[in-house]
Parts: C-alpha cells; sequence; structure tokens
C-alpha cells in the first residue's frame, strides 16, 4: 500500500515557497539594517518608495510628452493664426498695387492726351482699360471696363492714348463696354485724306485686317492721294467728332471695277494690341 503524500511538503519543494523565502530574507535584512541605524519606523515607506520607482519614472515620462505634445499643438494654432494674418496682408498690398498700376497707367496716358485735350476741351474723354478680346473675332474686337453707370453710350467713338481712332461702342452694358474696331468691314465713317481732301469711308477688310490695316474707300481714280498722307474723320453723319485722327496711307489700289481707288490706311494705334482707351462721350 503505498504511502499518501504529503501536500504541505510538496508545496516546501516548490520554486514558489523558495521566492517566498528569498523575500522574506531580504525583507529581514532590511527591517535589521533599519533597526542598526535608527530608520526602523521608516522602512515601510522605504520599501514603497523603492517599489513605486519605476512607475514615477513611467509617469513623469509620460506627463512630460503629453506637455511636449501640447506645447507642439498650441505652436501649431499661433503659426496658423500668424499665417492667415499674413495671407490678410498681402492680398490688400498686391490690391494696394493693381490700384496704384492702374492709376499710374491713367496717368500717363492723361498726359499723351493733355495736347489734344486742349485743342478739342469740348471734347469729354473717360479713360478705360482692355479687360476681355474675343479669341474668335477676326477683327480684334474688344471689352472695356466702362458702361452706362459711367455715362457710355452705343455709337460713342473710341480713341487710343495719342488720340487715334481705334472703334466705336456698339454694346453698353452699366459697367463694360464692347468696342467694334476700324477693322471690321461693318465700321463706317466719314473720311478724308488730310492734304488732299479727298473724301472717302474709313472702314475695315477681311483682306487687310489679319495686318491691323484698314482702308479708305470711294476715292476717285484719279486722286492725287500719296503713300504716308494722313487720313483724319470729317465729322459727316454726326457719330464721329471731326479731324479725329485715323493713320496714314500705305498704298493705294484699283477698286475691283476700276471706277475708283482704295487707300490700304496703316492705323496710327494697333487696334489688336491697345490695353487703354479714351471713350470720347460728348464732343
Amino acid at each position: 500500500m503505498q504511502s499518501e503524500e504529503n501536500p504541505l511538503k510538496d508545496f516546501f519543494d516548490t520554486w514558489k515557497f523558495k521566492i517566498l523565502v528569498g523575500i522574506a530574507v531580504f525583507l529581514v535584512g532590511i527591517m535589521a539594517y533599519a533597526g542598526a541605524n535608527g530608520r526602523l519606523t521608516a522602512a515601510p515607506q522605504e520599501l514603497l518608495s523603492v517599489a513605486a520607482a519605476p512607475f514615477q519614472k513611467v509617469a513623469a515620462v509620460v506627463s512630460g510628452g503629453v506637455a511636449s505634445l501640447w506645447e507642439k499643438y498650441t505652436s501649431i494654432d499661433d503659426v496658423m493664426a500668424e499665417n492667415e494674418t499674413l495671407k490678410a496682408e498681402n492680398a490688400e498690398l498686391r490690391q494696394q498695387m493693381v490700384d496704384y498700376d492702374r492709376v499710374k497707367a491713367e496717368n500717363q496716358a492723361y498726359k499723351a492726351l493733355e495736347s489734344i485735350q486742349s485743342q478739342r476741351p469740348e471734347m469729354s474723354y473717360l479713360s478705360s482699360f482692355v479687360i476681355g478680346r474675343d479669341p474668335l473675332d477676326s477683327f480684334y474686337g474688344f471689352t472695356l471696363d466702362r458702361g452706362t453707370l459711367d455715362g457710355v453710350a452705343v455709337n460713342d467713338a473710341v480713341v487710343s492714348d495719342q488720340g487715334y481712332l481705334l472703334g466705336m461702342v456698339v454694346e453698353a452694358e452699366p459697367t463694360s463696354c464692347k468696342v467694334m474696331t476700324i477693322l471690321h468691314p461693318n465700321f463706317n465713317a466719314a473720311g478724308v485724306v488730310s492734304r488732299t481732301r479727298d473724301n472717302g469711308i474709313v472702314t475695315g477688310s477681311s483682306e487687310y485686317a489679319a495686318d491691323g490695316l484698314c482702308v479708305l474707300t470711294n476715292l476717285a481714280r484719279n486722286t492725287l492721294t500719296e503713300k504716308s498722307d494722313q487720313v483724319i474723320t470729317t465729322g459727316l453723319g454726326g457719330v464721329f467728332p471731326a479731324d479725329l485722327l485715323v493713320g496714314v496711307v500705305q498704298e493705294l489700289v484699283p477698286e475691283v471695277s476700276g471706277k475708283s481707288t482704295i487707300a490700304v490706311i496703316k492705323p496710327g494705334t494697333d487696334p489688336r494690341t491697345v490695353r487703354h482707351a479714351f471713350i470720347i462721350t460728348s464732343f
């Protein structure tokens, strides 16, 4: 018959019991050391401090990380706020620069027009800038930034800074207007060669528009007009003021029927590239 095993004896042989004995010996040793140095009453507190030290270090690291993260977060907010402020300031400065450029361009244009205004004080000139062009328009019409609210009306003449005829207003909106140039075949203005006083019609031509040229039609077959003669308006019909500069004769060609002559004109200002113009609102 086999003897029953003693559970208590088995426990004494386990590694758990040996660990407990080791801890007990360690604690007794600390107590003895504390008693010998008069620190027996503080021994439990010191034991707790030793045990808690690792956790305190972890807590300190975590706390420091949270503080650093919060500092970075608030710093990002400050940077974003400063960035928005700078954006607003930059936008304001850009607008001021745009306004300055516009005023500067207008002043330069008015200086160029001073001599013309002194000769024709009865005319009212309205400064305007080209704000659009139709890429499909073969005759280079454009849109100006002035409209009916500024006193613009259909059929108003449009001239360059130097006073050369560019075209006429064909559509007028409250804040803008469309201009048909002298290159367009539908444009018609009574014109005259200033030297010979040969009269004709200033108009556009699909044959010459791409080169920035217009024509003076209905000249006599035996006209005395020559190359480089100046062409101006007559004022006939009341749509355009008299004596507006148009351009110079570049060549003379016979009309298809042979009954008259056409003077090909190079405008004093190229309507294809103009950026600023004056609208004559009254004369």
